[in-house]
C-alpha cells in the first residue's frame, strides 16, 4: 500500500535508506519530515504489512530565471528493498510526487538521479553539472580564519551564495529550511571563512574515500578561497565558472573532463511555464531589433503547440494547441517535447540545439524565436553534491 509517511514509519524509513544509500541519509530523512517546512506529508511509503519497502521525498525548491522565480519540486531520498524492487513502486512513487508536486505549484521539477533510471518518468537531461575536478596545486596562505557554521551563520552564507549565483541566467539557491538541514546533517559540513569577525566565504565540504570534496564554494576574493581550501585540505573540488570563487579555483583544478552530466529535468506543462515566463521573453525582446515587432511567435512539439502574440514587444497569454507536424506553414519552429527543457535552461538555446538534433527546426522566423530562446547560463546548488 502506498500512503503518505507517519511518525511510526521513521524508523523503517530510515533503516532501508541506510541500507540502499548511506547511514547519513537517515538522518537527512528525519530532519526534513520534522521540519515544519516539509513535514511528513512530503514524503510517501510503500508499505507491505508494517513494514516500509519503498519510499520518497518531494522538496520544494525555487528556481530563478532572469530575475523570475519559478516553484519546482525536487525528488530524492528514494530508496526500495531489494526483494521488492522491480515491481512498480518507484514509477508509484513517482507519481505520487508529480501529483503532489503540481499540487503545491510547482512548474518544473529538477533533481540528481543514476543514468537513465529517471528518464522513464518523463525527466530529460538539460542543465550541466560543474564538474568535479582534482586539486592539482596547493592554495597560497590566507590569514583568513574558517569555522564550521551554525544556524546563527545562514543569513551570511545565503548572502554570499546570491553574489554568486547571481551571475548566472538560472539559479537554484537554498530553501531557509535546506541551509537548516545542511548546518545540522551529518553527510558534509559547512564553513564559514572570516577576516576580522566578518563574512567573507562559505563552502561545504564532504568525505570521500580519497579525502575531502569541496563544492559551493562562495568567497569575496580569492584569499577568502585559499583559507577554505587549506582548512579542509580538500582533494577535489566542483568548479564554479564565471563567479570569484571559480576564477580562483581554477588555477589550482587539473582540467575538466569533457562531459560533466546533467540535471534531471521535466517539465509537466509547457504552455503554463511559459507563460509564467512572459516577464523573461519580454525583457528578452525589449534588447533585440525585435523590440517592436507584431506578430506571434508559434512554437511546435510536434504533437501539441503554443502560439504567443506580439504585440509591441511584449508575449501575451500563451495559447496551447494540438498536433502540429509541419511548423514551418504557420511560421514556427519545431522542438520534440523531451528538449522543451534543454530549450528553456539549456546552455545551446535554440540555434545550438538545431546543430545538434535533426528534428529541432528553427522555422522561417528563426531569428526571433532565437532571441527568445537562447543559450542559458545555470548555478544550482542542491541538498546532495553531485
Amino acid at each position: 500500500m502506498l500512503r503518505t509517511a507517519e511518525p511510526r514509519d521513521l524508523d523503517g524509513i530510515g533503516a532501508l535508506l541506510a541500507d540502499r544509500g548511506e547511514p547519513e541519509d537517515a538522518v537527512d530523512h528525519r530532519l526534513v519530515v520534522t521540519d515544519p517546512d516539509a513535514g511528513w506529508e512530503s514524503c510517501a511509503v510503500v508499505v507491505a504489512g508494517d513494514r516500509v519497502v519503498s519510499t520518497a521525498t518531494l522538496l520544494d525548491e525555487t528556481l530563478n530565471l532572469d530575475g523570475v522565480a519559478i516553484p519546482a519540486g525536487q525528488v530524492e531520498l528514494v530508496a526500495t528493498d531489494r526483494a521488492h524492487e522491480g515491481r512498480g513502486l518507484v514509477r508509484a512513487l513517482m507519481a505520487w510526487a508529480h501529483e503532489r508536486s503540481a499540487a503545491r505549484g510547482h512548474l518544473v521539477n529538477v533533481m540528481l538521479g543514476i543514468p537513465y533510471f529517471y528518464r522513464q518518468f518523463g525527466y530529460t537531461y538539460a542543465i550541466p553539472l560543474s564538474a568535479n575536478r582534482d586539486l592539482v596545486r596547493a592554495a597560497p596562505g590566507s590569514a583568513d580564519t574558517v569555522r564550521p557554521a551554525t544556524v546563527a551563520d545562514i543569513p551570511a552564507m545565503a548572502r554570499l551564495q546570491e553574489a554568486e549565483q547571481a551571475r548566472s541566467n538560472l539559479r537554484l539557491p537554498h530553501s531557509a529550511a535546506l541551509w537548516r538541514w545542511l548546518v545540522a546533517r551529518d553527510g558534509s559540513t559547512q564553513w564559514l571563512v572570516e577576516r576580522g569577525g566578518e563574512p567573507v566565504g562559505t563552502g561545504r565540504s564532504t568525505p570521500s574515500e580519497s579525502g575531502d570534496h569541496l563544492s559551493e564554494v562562495a568567497a569575496v576574493d580569492a584569499a577568502a578561497v585559499h583559507a577554505l581550501l587549506r582548512h579542509t585540505r580538500a582533494t577535489t573540488a566542483t568548479e564554479r565558472p564565471g563567479t570569484v570563487a571559480g576564477d580562483a579555483l581554477e588555477p589550482l583544478l587539473a582540467p575538466a573532463p569533457p562531459d560533466a552530466g546533467a540535471y534531471y529535468v521535466r517539465v509537466p506543462d509547457p504552455v503554463a511555464l511559459l507563460d509564467h515566463l512572459r516577464p523573461v521573453l519580454d525583457a528578452r525582446l525589449a534588447g533585440s531589433p525585435f523590440a517592436d515587432h507584431d506578430g506571434e511567435a508559434v512554437l511546435s512539439f510536434y504533437r501539441s503547440h503554443v502560439r504567443m502574440p506580439l504585440r509591441a514587444g511584449r508575449v501575451g497569454p500563451v495559447v496551447g494547441g494540438g498536433t502540429m507536424q509541419a511548423p514551418a506553414a504557420a511560421g514556427g519552429a519545431g522542438v520534440p517535447p523531451d528538449l522543451v527543457a534543454s530549450l528553456l535552461f539549456g546552455p545551446h538555446g535554440l540555434a545550438g540545439l538545431t546543430a545538434r538534433h535533426a528534428d529541432v527546426y528553427p522555422g522561417p522566423n528563426a531569428d526571433l524565436l532565437q532571441t527568445l530562446f537562447p543559450p542559458v547560463t545555470a548555478d544550482l546548488i542542491t541538498f546532495y553534491v553531485p
